[in-house]
């Protein structure tokens, strides 16, 4: 006879209040024929709907159901990171508030685990978002994918099932800029993905407009990848070049035709060659001196104000 399983479902919420109720009955019904030691991990990310009422009420009626309230809005990946530093089990499923991650997927989420997968993504093959939304995403991959030099699925966000071991590499990474998929695929494992149906949204709107898609462009690319040092060095010696051949041709006009303005040619040749080379310089100490700041201060990754039915976690 097998020992019992236990399963964690970590949900950020922001924007979803009208889904929690059928999320936690759904994911609950569907986890019935698995298992019935698990656990549902809400982490509202100060969602300005009143979100951790909704929680609270849910916490009372089902002590599976727990919630943790951040003090403050930190982000999805922060509030995913606060949800699974608090996880306990064997197996942790980590999927969106808002239905479109549809809860019945999971039971095929696991069963493709327990074929010998530490990692199994679910891939939306056929995404239930408006056109923006996806070309935005597609955008976003493409960019992402070019600075890093790595392949990235676009049909892939965080809905997936992970080992424990999986999640306890993923929570060792404490950098400020965060991915939780791209940390799953730094830590490395068993990984497969599956496709998985992908509802619409009923309630609210994604709060993933253009502005924050590239702003975790750039945190990802940031925190992943030296390729925008290499560039900025690329880019300022061939406007160093561009001054020389600039330079040169000078040369040829004045004696060829004798068109000089005295002291002119100096002076923009000069600035051109050197403002090339800082432009570079001061990119590559930019990025770094950016990063390391960020790093070096150590602030928390987020900041719980309240938790409900969740032991603290040392």
């Amino acid at each position: 006879m097998t020992a019992p399983v236990k399963i964690s479902v970590v949900s950020p919420v922001y924007g979803c209040r009208e889904c929690l109720a059928a999320l936690c009955e759904r994911v609950a019904a569907t986890l019935a024929p698995i298992t019935d030691d698990f656990e549902i991990i809400l982490v509202n990310d100060a969602c300005p709907q009143g979100s951790w009422e909704s929680i609270q009420a849910l916490a009372r009626k089902d002590p599976r159901i727990k919630g943790i309230n951040l003090s403050r809005n930190f982000g999805q990946h922060y509030a995913i990171t606060a949800g699974l530093d608090h996880v306990q089990g064997d197996w942790v499923v980590v999927m969106d508030c808002d239905l479109q991650d549809k809860p019945e997927e999971i039971a095929k989420l696991y069963a493709k685990a327990m074929e010998g997968y530490d990692i199994v993504f679910g891939q939306r093959v056929e995404r239930q978002d408006s056109f923006f939304k996806k070309l935005a995403s597609r955008m976003f991959y493409r960019v992402l994918e070019y600075f890093t030099d790595t392949e990235h699925d676009k049909t892939i966000a965080n809905f997936g099932i992970f080992s424990r071991q999986v999640i306890q590499t993923v929570n060792r990474y404490r950098e400020q800029n965060r991915s939780f998929p791209l940390f799953v695929k730094i830590a490395g494992f068993k990984r497969t993905q599956i496709p998985v149906q992908h509802d619409d949204r009923l309630y609210g709107k994604s709060s993933y407009n253009l502005a924050k898609l590239i702003n975790l462009a750039i945190d990802s690319i940031v925190a992943h990848s030296n390729k925008p040092l290499r560039l900025f060095i690329q880019l300022g010696f061939f406007i160093s070049l561009g001054s020389m051949l600039y330079a040169f041709w000078l040369f040829l006009r004045y004696f060829l035709y004798g068109d000089v303005t005295e002291g002119w040619t100096s002076l923009m040749v000069s600035m051109f060659f050197m403002f090339g080379l800082l432009f570079g310089i001061l990119g590559i100490l930019g990025l770094y001196i950016g990063k390391i700041f960020d790093e070096a201060k150590k602030r928390p990754l987020y900041i719980i104000r309240e938790a409900v039915n969740l032991e603290p976690n040392p």
